[in-house]
């Protein structure tokens, strides 16, 4: 077994310097534009019903009238960006749901516990030393894909140095330049890490950096660990413009406001932050003061199993903090608002002309578009498309969108009863061919047989 070493590195390792681009993949995609109608969720407003147009990978059109010239997939849904998962841990999102043995007063406390070591720290070691790389983080990739995401934070530099990613991951190379960096762990003064965080602080100043992702005050409200780490990081100089700070279930409204006069950002995870603390972060109070609030999964051992899922976390722990938030503003918080915390807003969070045809597809259950998005779970997905690619889709849209393509790595699967096309060709990096989903679930539950499951 590998030494605990190696989960600290994994665990721990961030993205604290500029990374270049991995290898990419031929692209394959359609052999045509294609166009959807549906209820469309535009930058302005909902439609009721509207047309999308793709073309060579990006969003050619978006209107009411029927364009010609072009073959129309009716999906009778609701049609919106890809979602963007601001906080995770790929690597990690193999492991079973876990059942907090009590509540802890900080993230410190259970990363050091018995049970944590027990159901999440050996059998990493024993993944680390056995799998080949990619495994956890391909497997993760798809979790959230199927889910209806399109862009994720959280990866290592390692998970996508060799092989490129299959959603986006929005803290490495993404759209030709990498702006992006992360840190898990807030540094002390004497840790070898503190000349990094000075340098992301310096790039941020300079403009080389426009989103630093930083876990800060994970534990209940009023921890001392806490409270002491949150004036180290005000006397770092990490409260910028650019810093997205992690969870922050510590923070006071004093503290959150001190954040928002700084021009900081909020990456929430309620689900964890409850299964963990008992109690989460007042984003209720960060939204009053002007900080924008995206939500992420964090992880599955304490976190949602999707995005989606979270969204109805933090739907109602606004409400009983007394912030109740619209359809829309939820909707706005893994989309545009998510976009533009991470600092790409040119490019992903909305529906529009000349974007990245990064799209999901949910069925149609309710009147209004942005409550329909609000109510789904991942068995409402009905298609997902990162930059025109049709990269998971239902059966017959799959077919008819990529030209009835056929490949090794596009595979046939039941989605919740529904029959489903997944595509996992990205480049493979240490692996060659790129395996399947069957396959990397077979690698996984041999060496890790209470792997959790994506269609549960």
């Amino acid at each position: 077994m590998a030494s605990t070493g190696t989960f600290e590195r994994a665990y721990k390792r961030g993205v604290t310097r500029r990374q270049e681009p991995a290898p990419r993949r031929p692209r394959a995609l359609p052999p045509a534009p294609f166009c959807l109608h549906g209820a469309v969720i535009t930058p302005d407003e909902a439609w009721p019903s509207g047309y999308v147009t793709v073309e060579n990978g990006v969003i050619a059109t978006v209107g009411k009238r029927k364009p010609t010239g072009v073959t129309v997939t009716e999906t009778d849904g609701v049609i919106l960006p890809g979602l963007l998962d601001l906080h995770g841990h790929p690597e990690f999102n193999v492991f079973a749901a876990w059942e907090p043995p009590r509540l802890y007063a900080n993230r410190y406390r259970w990363r050091a516990s018995t049970p944590y070591r027990v159901l999440v720290r050996d059998p990493q070691n024993t993944i680390l030393s056995t799998l080949p790389p990619q495994t956890q983080s391909r497997y993760a990739e798809i979790r959230a894909l199927t889910a209806g995401v399109t862009a994720i934070q959280g990866a290592s530099g390692a998970s996508t140095a060799t092989a490129e990613p299959l959603v986006r991951n929005v803290d490495l190379f993404v759209f030709g330049d990498h702006r992006a960096r992360a840190m898990i762990d807030l540094p002390t003064g004497s840790s070898r890490d503190m000349p990094r965080l000075k340098k992301i602080v310096a790039d941020i100043g300079t403009g080389d950096v426009d989103a630093f992702y930083l876990h800060l005050c994970e534990g209940v409200p009023g921890d001392e660990r806490s409270a002491t780490e949150f004036a180290s990081f005000l006397h770092a100089g990490a409260a910028t413009p650019a810093t997205n700070v992690i969870h922050g279930s510590a923070l006071s409204e004093t503290d959150l406001h001190t954040l928002a006069d700084a021009g900081c950002r909020l990456v929430w995870s309620p689900q964890s932050n409850l299964r963990l603390y008992g109690a989460t972060t007042s984003a209720g109070v960060a939204r009053q003061a002007g900080m924008q609030v995206a939500l992420g999964a964090d992880w599955l051992p304490s976190g949602s199993t999707s995005l989606l899922a979270e969204m109805k976390v933090a739907r109602r722990q606004l409400a009983l903090q007394g912030h109740p938030v619209t359809a829309a503003e939820l909707v706005a918080m893994v989309t545009s608002v998510a976009a533009s915390v991470a600092g790409l807003s040119a490019h992903l969070g909305a529906v529009a002309v000349g974007r990245p045809a990064d799209l999901l597809v949910l069925e149609r259950h309710h009147a209004d578009p942005y409550e329909n998005v609000c109510l789904a779970d991942p068995s409402w997905v009905e298609l997902v498309c990162i930059g025109g690619d049709i990269t998971y889709a239902r059966q017959d849209w799959f077919e008819r969108l990529s030209g009835n393509a056929q490949s090794d790595t596009i595979e046939s699967l039941l989605a919740w009863g529904k029959p489903m096309r997944l595509d996992n060709g990205y480049g493979s990096g240490h692996q060659s061919p790129t395996p399947s989903l069957s396959q990397i679930r077979t690698l996984l539950t041999t060496t890790y047989p209470q792997v959790g499951p994506i269609y549960a």
